[in-house]
């Protein structure tokens, strides 16, 4: 037994609310609405508290609790309930066989508007109609990595805050800015976008395409893509303020998204990207 956890042994026990059929996406959907969301793993658990949302609960194998003592010290985690049990409690409460789980709760914060998003960014990166949650997470991760201010979602993306988005960008997603555009606002929240100063690049493998690597990057930008395969809509395409391309070997037929994502964001940051990179060896980092 370790101080500080409570161990459960009833798969009915109420405390246990929070983690009920996580495999179900409109069951879970349903449930969590906009109160709360859901993180798996030590590293996205720690990013979620290090976000500012606030904990709600922690539930654990027993084998993970001595690994995460350290995490129950942080003082953000002063009055969160930590809770272990068995895998067969376990397995009966989040509903499939999950090995050894490192879960948490949190609560969600309230979504920027695409203006005030806009108004505060340089860097943005846009996503229409993305619906596979490994796609959205590995963006998220290199949007961050890259420096981008905030992402940009149509009404047909998956629900950021959903748990394997969290768990794929490694709780990245968790820190960035993310505002979603309203059903009557599609694609029309691009409109806004420009009005705010932004070029919008839509990404597609057209040769006709402007070329990313000639292009000289605007003072403020944003980067579209579609989902795997269809790529973006004839709508997205045509208010966005330039069709742009990755030159690639003509022996491949295009990239993964997630994987065109972290190339293009990296071409419009590269400036700054430099720029740190420099300041880091000019002062001996």
């Amino acid at each position: 037994m370790v101080d500080g956890v409570t161990y459960i042994d009833d798969p009915a026990d109420d405390r246990l609310d929070d983690y009920r059929t996580l495999n179900n996406v409109a069951a879970r959907s349903e449930m969590e609405g906009d109160a709360f969301f859901m993180g798996e793993g030590y590293v996205p658990i720690d990013r979620m508290i290090d976000s500012g949302h606030r904990m709600r609960s922690v539930l654990l194998h027993p084998k993970r609790v001595n690994r995460f003592v350290a995490t129950m010290a942080r003082p953000e985690m002063e009055g969160v309930p930590v809770y272990a049990a068995e895998q067969s409690v376990l397995a009966e409460t989040v509903g499939f066989d999950m090995y050894r789980p490192c879960l948490a709760s949190a609560d969600r914060l309230p979504m920027p508007t695409v203006a005030a998003l806009a108004a505060r960014s340089r860097r943005l990166v846009v996503l229409e109609a993305l619906n596979d949650d490994q796609n959205v997470g590995a963006i998220a991760r290199a949007a961050r990595a890259f420096g981008i201010d905030g992402m940009v979602l149509s009404p047909t993306c998956d629900d950021p805050y959903r748990r394997r988005i969290v768990r794929v960008s490694m709780g990245e997603i968790l820190h960035l800015p993310v505002a979603r555009a309203r059903a009557d606002d599609w694609p029309s929240a691009l409109h806004t976008l420009h009005d705010a100063g932004f070029d919008t690049w839509a990404l597609t493998p057209d040769d006709r395409a402007s070329n990313l690597w000639g292009l000289a990057v605007p003072d403020r930008v944003a980067v579209l893509l579609g989902a795997e395969g269809h790529g973006l809509t004839d709508l997205a395409m045509d208010a966005a303020s330039r069709r742009v391309r990755i030159p690639i070997s003509a022996d491949v037929d295009s990239l993964n998204v997630g994987h065109a994502a972290a190339v293009a964001l990296a071409a419009i940051t590269r400036s700054a990207i430099t720029r740190s990179d420099s300041t880091r060896s000019d002062s001996g980092g």
